[in-house]
């Protein structure tokens, strides 16, 4: 128990820090849309503070930090390149209108630097765990795999289409003719698979709630349903609902049939 709390202390010294650092660079270039780049450096951060602190598994300690520290680079690269020089993200702006920034720490930064904390529970947890279950550890890193797929291709499909010039009213290539949110569904699977590799000791399970808030910010609270109510009423928009799946990635449906 007190090499967790170590390890857990650390880790949510670690995301304070991070979004407060967060919060200065953001109030001076007048963008909190920052915080979107420090969110998958502040996993890998506390990935590192879990592997360094923790007394658990050598083995998988490391390994957790790899499959985080893989993800969070490349997720805040992209995010990096693909909002710098642009305008304050529509969402936030939408959000804040009218408010201090005040409220924008509170709001944005303290919550997202809780919900990292909280979401980093499997890798605080299995930092002080002994050796797992090898097969869970497996189907782990396989749906890891699948997650960092559909995420990085889908990213590379959307940047694709946004550089041609003769795309149509509607990203419905590759992925994205498969499932409305290919990128938000590999992030899913890759916390589930980092979940399944803390899991396969005791007591990672009952981390399983972090997976779960993970699914939830993706799909109804910060990503999809949020991005989808921005989309709606753009030309195309209603018939790409119609025949593609929401979320998880379905053949595309014949003209008629509505997609869930």
């Amino acid at each position: 128990m007190t090499a967790f709390l170590l390890v857990s202390g650390a880790s949510l010294a670690a995301a304070a820090l991070l979004m407060a650092v967060t919060a200065v660079i953001g109030h001076r270039l007048g963008k909190v849309s920052v915080v979107d780049t420090s969110w998958g450096l502040g996993f890998v951060l506390i990935a590192l503070v879990a592997a360094v602190l923790g007394d658990g598994a050598d083995w998988r300690r490391w390994l957790l930090f790899a499959l985080v520290g893989f993800w969070g680079l490349r997720l805040a690269w992209h995010i990096h390149r693909r909002n710098h020089g642009q305008p304050e993200d529509a969402r936030y702006a939408a959000m804040l209108e009218g408010q201090s920034y005040a409220v924008a720490v509170r709001r944005v930064f303290a919550t997202q630097g809780i919900a990292l904390w909280f979401v980093s529970l499997p890798l605080q947890v299995s930092a002080v765990a002994g050796s797992g279950v090898t097969w869970v550890v497996a189907v782990g890193v396989l749906l890891w795999l699948v997650g960092v797929f559909f995420e990085s291709v889908g990213d590379a499909q959307l940047a694709a289409y946004k550089r041609d010039p003769e795309r149509g009213p509607v990203m419905d290539r590759g992925l994205w003719a498969w499932t409305r949110h290919p990128n938000y569904f590999g992030d899913t699977c890759v916390w589930w698979g980092i979940f399944l590799v803390a899991a396969s000791a005791w007591p990672g399970v009952l981390t399983v709630l972090s997976p779960v808030a993970m699914t939830y910010f993706l799909v109804f609270a910060t990503g999809a349903r949020l991005l989808e109510k921005h989309m709606a009423g753009r030309p195309g928009w209603d018939d790409y609902v119609a025949r593609t799946s929401m979320f998880v990635p379905l053949p595309p449906r014949r003209p008629g049939r509505r997609a869930r």
